[in-house]
């Protein structure tokens, strides 16, 4: 017999919801009084979370619910913890001081993504008790990185591998998988990466597939450098339909004067990619400057780079050495010009002179006497530096921000705070989006952006539980006043705590909690599952 409408109706009242799982009388955390914002996109709810073994068990009204742990939210938003799907922090969370990840804890962050952009340890079980063995504040999930593995079995030879060589490749992105990846990075931008066909990418790619792991990548040009920003998007979307896995195109942007304004056709490319059922995503860091190594910003791969001793009189040099230096100072002015000129390159870290650290290039080379060209090419003879790069337009950083398949990154590292001064995206990126795009600019609601930090990247890199508050899911918390929640960090100051976070769980322990750091070292290496 069928059941009425009214029966039916009656039958849901006197059931909750399913996210609203009975209350027990106790628990190891409880949060009370927040306003809970699960990370859907879904406005948020009052109610309390009740938390066991890691875990959220209940969620709801809990009168009488008792934990070890009590945390009065107070009627702060109560949010999945960030997800950074873009982080260089692995190497840093290595080190006994900075093993907590105290700068992204302070923005929310519970989760970061590794081994981006080609890179990392190609054998990833070392690499996991290497991060294990001494606690960890966040949780990593890992990459096997396209450029360690081609360097692994190639070197850095600039050629096609040998039959032989691309399977035991394929062996190498094969295990890196068994051992738990989430899929494939690459930096086709950076040497050894740039030496790759398309079609070498989407044979890995297909590999990583075998076990659901996606492919994401520093694209091969952002700017206009060689293919353009445009064709190197085109390259992402070719090697996930190829490859039949997602594809991700890591920190968009469109780099330099020349580009700017691309932001529109990039996403004309995903919208039709998606259309026809390609899956295609982005990340993306709140800032109009960018960061990368002076070398390869200026000099890309193969071009020779000039000597110390060259550097001294070149205007002296004869022979194959003029030709060298001609070459160089001809590609680096061109180079510098498409980032918008000296005074758009900010040094971030030079180890033979730290006096130089958070000047500019053009204020280095006026003091200096030289052009500004000739001044950079000097540094890079002497072993280089990491400078930021201010070289975005705002127009085009709020149009790929809005899109529904942008994640929020930071491309960030993780450094002492004595060490030289790094892009502020280490210590605010999370925080950055949320204070200025969220709360002053209105570029997207709060629901929005909250969503781009947890479920969004959750779904992409199939971390199914993470991401959401929901009964079942590891308790990644993050308690916060979104009135007061604010980058501090500045590119000429940059070593400075996001502040307004008022409590950080990391699977069920809290970090973080009344705004100051516990002890607690609870994070975990996820594995990719099935």
């Amino acid at each position: 017999m069928l059941r009425t409408f009214p029966a039916i109706l009656l039958a849901a009242l006197l059931c909750p919801p399913s996210w609203q799982a009975q209350p027990t009388d106790q628990f190891d955390v409880v949060i009370q009084n927040g306003r809970v914002m699960d990370g859907s996109g879904n406005p948020w709810i009052r109610a309390d979370l009740g938390i066991t073994g890691g875990l959220i068990v209940a969620i709801g009204r809990l009168p009488g619910a008792h934990g070890a742990h009590v945390i009065d939210a107070k009627d702060r938003l109560v949010t999945p913890g960030f997800i950074d799907v873009h982080s260089h922090a692995a190497e840093g969370l290595v080190r006994a001081p900075l093993r907590q990840g105290q700068p992204m804890i302070a923005q929310g962050v519970t989760t970061i993504v590794a081994n981006p952009d080609g890179g990392g340890d190609v054998d990833l079980a070392r690499q996991r008790t290497q991060l294990e063995s001494g606690g960890l504040g966040p949780n990593v999930a890992l990459l096997i990185g396209h450029g360690s593995v081609r360097e692994a079995v190639m070197g850095r030879a600039n050629r096609a591998p040998a039959a032989d060589e691309l399977e035991r490749m394929r062996t190498l992105v094969r295990r890196g998988m068994e051992q738990g990846a989430f899929g494939l990075s690459s930096g086709l931008f950076y040497t050894p990466g740039s030496y790759a066909t398309t079609e070498e990418v989407i044979e890995l790619t297909r590999i990583a597939a075998e076990r659901g792991g996606l492919y994401t990548s520093h694209i091969r040009d952002e700017g206009s450098y060689s293919i353009g920003v445009v064709a190197a998007v085109e390259e992402v979307i070719r090697i996930a339909e190829e490859g039949r896995t997602i594809g991700i195109v890591s920190h968009v942007k469109a780099l330099g004067p020349d580009s700017w304004g691309l932001a529109h056709a990039i996403t004309e490319r995903i919208d039709r990619a998606r259309a026809r059922g390609v899956q295609v995503f982005t990340d993306q860091y709140a800032y109009e400057a960018s960061s990368t190594s002076l070398g390869a910003a200026l000099l890309p791969d193969g071009i020779a780079k000039p000597t110390v001793e060259q550097m001294h009189d070149p205007d002296s040099l004869v022979g194959d050495e003029r030709v060298v230096f001609n070459t160089a100072e001809r590609v680096a002015t061109e180079n510098l010009r498409r980032r918008g000129g000296a005074a758009a390159i900010l040094f971030a870290h030079y180890r033979p002179d730290p006096a130089r650290e958070g000047k500019s290039l053009e204020q280095v080379a006026a003091a200096s006497g030289r052009t500004p060209v000739r001044e950079a090419l000097e540094m890079i003879a002497r072993g280089g530096a990491s400078i930021v790069s201010f070289n975005m337009s705002e127009d085009d950083i709020t149009h790929l921000m809005r899109q529904p398949y942008t994640m929020t990154s930071s491309d960030g590292g993780l450094v002492l705070m004595t060490e030289g001064k790094p892009h502020p995206r280490n210590y605010g990126a999370f925080a950055r989006k949320l204070a200025l795009y969220v709360r002053e600019r209105g570029t997207l609601t709060l629901e929005e952006a909250i969503r781009s930090m947890t479920s969004l990247p959750a779904a992409v890199f199939g971390m199914h539980d993470r991401g959401a508050i929901r009964v079942g899911a590891a308790a990644d918390i993050a308690i916060f006043d979104p009135a007061k929640i604010v980058d501090t960090a500045t590119y000429t100051d940059p070593h400075h705590l996001a502040e307004g976070m008022f409590a950080v769980l990391v699977n069920g322990q809290p970090v973080l909690e009344d705004g100051k750091f516990t002890a607690a070292l609870p994070g975990k290496v996820l594995r990719k599952g099935p």
